[in-house]
C-alpha cells in the first residue's frame, strides 16, 4: 500500500514538473518573438511606468488584421501591459488615482478606446485566445484618435514625450499613432499660478 503511495506521489511530481518545464519552454519561446520592456518617465514626485512586450510586424497587416478593430487587444504581446503612476493624474482631463493597472486597448480605424484596469492578470490572453481583461474592474475608459505615420514602425513601441504641460503616452505600430494625453495636476496648479 505504500509504495503504490509513494509511486502515485511520484508520479504526480514527475507530471507537475513536466507541466512547468513546458510552460517555461514555451514562455521563454514566445517573449523571443516579443520581448519585454519597460519604459519610464520622472518628473518631480511623478514617475510613470510601462511594461509590455514589443512583438514585430514581420509582413503583417497588424490593425484590422492581426489586431482585430472594435475588439479587445492587449496592448502587447504575453503578459497584460501594466501601467504605473506613483501620484494621481489626469489621463486625457480624467482622473487616475495613483497605483498600478493593466492596460488595454480597442482599435478602430480613426480612434482607440484606451481602458486602465484594477486587476493584474498574469498573461493577457486565457487558454481560449480571449483577452483575460475583466470589465468589471475598469476604472478609465477614454477615447483618443488615431494618427497616420508616414513610416512604418516595425516592432510595437510605447515612449513618453514631454509637450508643453502634457506627458503623451504614445503608441506606435506599422503607421498608426495615438496619443494619450497625461497631466499632473498640480504641476498644472503651478504653471497656472504664475
Amino acid at each position: 500500500m505504500r509504495s503504490t503511495i509513494k509511486k502515485g506521489v511520484l508520479g504526480l511530481f514527475i507530471v507537475l514538473g513536466v507541466v512547468m518545464l513546458t510552460y517555461i519552454i514555451y514562455k521563454n519561446n514566445t517573449k523571443s518573438f516579443s520581448p519585454e520592456d519597460t519604459v519610464e518617465f520622472s518628473s518631480g514626485d511623478l514617475q510613470l511606468e510601462v511594461f509590455y512586450n514589443r512583438p514585430y510586424k514581420k509582413g503583417r497587416e497588424i490593425f484590422g488584421g492581426l489586431v482585430p478593430y472594435n475588439e479587445v487587444w492587449r496592448t502587447g504581446a504575453n503578459e497584460a501591459t501594466t501601467f504605473t503612476t506613483t501620484k494621481d493624474v489626469l489621463i486625457d482631463g480624467s482622473p487616475l488615482r495613483a497605483g498600478t493597472y493593466t492596460l488595454w486597448t480597442i482599435p478602430s480605424r480613426d480612434s482607440w478606446k484606451v481602458i486602465f484596469n484594477s486587476e493584474m492578470y498574469p498573461w493577457g490572453i486565457t487558454a481560449d485566445k480571449v483577452p483575460s481583461r475583466i470589465p468589471e474592474y475598469d476604472v478609465l475608459t477614454i477615447e483618443v484618435p488615431v494618427r497616420r505615420l508616414k513610416t512604418t514602425v516595425e516592432q510595437f513601441s510605447i515612449i513618453f514625450e514631454e509637450e508643453r504641460e502634457f506627458i503623451n503616452l504614445n503608441l506606435a505600430w506599422d503607421k498608426t499613432l495615438i496619443r494619450i494625453p497625461i497631466r499632473d495636476p498640480e504641476t498644472l496648479e503651478r504653471i497656472k499660478g504664475f
